[in-house]
């Protein structure tokens, strides 16, 4: 019913579109049976994307969802790696806006650092993506994390670190540009 995985990096929503009533509907329907719920929403990630219908679950069912995003940050699929950072950005596009995880920057830090050395530039982006999410009002605490993955990784996250940044760096933020300045960027 769901059709093959989508083994690239790309098409999603082009070739995937068909599946997003079947997300919606495990979205909206679902939030009643955690487990059926989740497995469903792993296979439509495989083929499509499932960002928008996890976020009432990360509502309802914070600790449930925590450890299974741990699971996923670590899966083979990008897809769903992607969706661990995508699903849990604070204020991702066309998505109704949530606040960081246990209102504590920290926890969604937590599960971007499996992903900040992932080899898929579609995950870079979107772990870049949530960074710029978080620097918006968690900027100190955005800023000292990077510092702190920096320092375990070099020059590996400097793209995804530079993406992350990128808000701060077009208002001339002093800390982003000196940071960035230090690691050779």
């Amino acid at each position: 019913m769901l059709g093959p995985e989508n083994k690239t990096e790309q098409g999603m929503f082009a070739n995937g579109y068909f599946l997003m009533p079947i997300a919606h509907y495990v979205e909206v329907y679902g939030l009643n049976d955690f487990d059926v719920s989740m497995d469903a929403l792993y296979e439509i990630t495989k083929r499509h994307t499932s960002e928008y219908a996890i976020r009432p679950y990360l509502l309802h069912y914070e600790q449930e969802m925590l450890e299974k995003l741990r699971i996923w940050a670590i899966d083979e699929n990008a897809h769903v790696r992607r969706l661990v950072s995508e699903g849990t950005r604070p204020r991702l596009p066309w998505a109704k806006r949530i606040d960081v995880l246990s209102g504590d920057p920290y926890m969604n830090l937590s599960l971007l650092e499996p992903l900040i050395t992932d080899h898929s530039k579609y995950v870079q982006k979107s772990v870049g993506n949530h960074l710029n999410d978080l620097s918006k009002t968690y900027k100190e605490e955005t800023i000292e994390w990077i510092k702190k993955m920096h320092k375990l990784h070099g020059k590996n996250i400097n793209w995804t670190v530079k993406h992350g940044l990128r808000s701060l760096i077009k208002v001339n933020d002093q800390d982003a540009l000196a940071f960035m300045h230090r690691v050779g960027e």
